[in-house]
């Protein structure tokens, strides 16, 4: 074994080691970007990238259970990711509904984040079939799967979601605006029912969350990583985790 790797496996486990329990995230986000990137420094297809960045999701999954975190919400794919070529898009589709069955298929609890009428109807189907397959499972981590995913489109379907409930108990514009409370809105989000996250990871070294969770991550803690995400070692994860146990949550304070 590379005297590199015996380094990094010490590093690993002294990071593991100092990581206090009580200290670490209950909810993960993860903005899984860099697989194009990653495609093309390894210079093979961008297909292929997608495929490891999917490789890569069932390793990272497994980091987190080994850490007690309970929900872990993933950017798949985003409204802006829709508007690439054709081909592309059904590369990556492809890509997304193999790996979505195969974590129903392994045991997680899955969960569809985003607007599955942007998605050609046989990829919603499919999607949407594996997930149901898994509304009983009690896994110790569940997954958030964000597809047809947008901050802006989710803010907007909830506000529709919302005003037409109202319209629908009889209710006016003018007595909806009198009475309308953060909560109100929170009820109609994708995530209505789950905690917010409490930290926030985006690998490539961008430094920006592109409309990830905008309402949610409001009192979030962000992480951003230099790594393609095809390329993110365990290291880095647990890089991430002491970075989060060592700062003072202070919720807007």
């Amino acid at each position: 074994m590379p005297v590199s790797d015996l380094l990094y496996g010490a590093y690993e486990r002294r990071l593991a080691k100092g990581l206090d329990p009580e200290r670490l995230p209950r909810h993960v986000g993860a903005i899984v970007d860099g697989n194009r990137r990653w495609a093309k420094g390894a210079g093979t297809a961008v297909d292929h990238g997608y495929q490891a960045g999917a490789d890569k999701i069932s390793e990272f999954l497994g980091w987190c259970d080994e850490l007690g975190v309970e929900i872990v919400t993933l950017w798949l794919l985003s409204t802006d990711n829709l508007r690439r070529p054709a081909e592309e898009l059904d590369a990556l589709l492809v890509v997304i509904e193999r790996l979505v069955e195969d974590l129903a298929a392994t045991g997680y609890r899955l969960r569809l984040i985003g607007n599955l009428d942007m998605l050609p109807s046989e990829s919603a189907a499919r999607l949407k079939r594996a997930v149901d397959l898994t509304a009983a499972v009690k896994s110790r981590v569940s997954v958030n799967v964000c597809v047809g995913y947008g901050g802006r489109q989710e803010l907007t379907d909830a506000m529709r979601s919302l005003l037409l409930e109202q319209a629908g108990n009889g209710r006016t514009l003018e007595e909806v605006a009198a009475t309308l409370e953060v909560d109100h809105i929170a009820e109609h989000l994708y995530t209505k029912g789950q905690p917010d996250p409490d930290l926030v990871i985006r690998t490539s070294g961008e430094q920006r969350l592109s409309g990830f969770l905008l309402w949610q991550s409001v009192h979030s803690e962000f992480y951003f990583c230099d790594a393609l995400w095809p390329a993110l070692r365990r290291v880095d994860f647990l890089r991430a985790m002491r970075s989060y146990a060592a700062r003072e949550r202070r919720f807007g304070g």
